[in-house]
């Protein structure tokens, strides 16, 4: 009985492990996309976006620096984000 319920929970564990693994992989695709939309939102005069003024985005440039450098970084690497999510996702078709 002892030896059912060790493979029970080994096998309940493996499951938990690769929940989390999904779980931290999503929030952290998340977690790029809000910076993103968070730097074209200040900055998107450059893309045609209605802006905030521009004193309130001059105060905030010198916290903009790792935005900016992922605004670019995304700008080199452009992919297609609906193929990025359901990799992530493990949703083969």
């Amino acid at each position: 009985m002892k030896r059912a319920w060790g493979a029970v929970r080994g096998f309940l564990g493996a499951m938990d492990q690769a929940h989390r693994e999904k779980v931290v992989a999503l929030t952290n695709y998340e977690a790029r996309e809000l910076e993103n939309m968070f730097v074209v939102l200040l900055l998107g005069s450059f893309t045609g976006l209605p802006s905030p003024p521009s004193f309130l985005a001059v105060e905030l440039l010198p916290y903009l620096e790792h935005e900016v450098k992922v605004l670019n970084r995304r700008a080199q690497d452009t992919t297609d984000s609906l193929a990025e999510i359901m990799g992530v996702l493990d949703a083969d078709g």
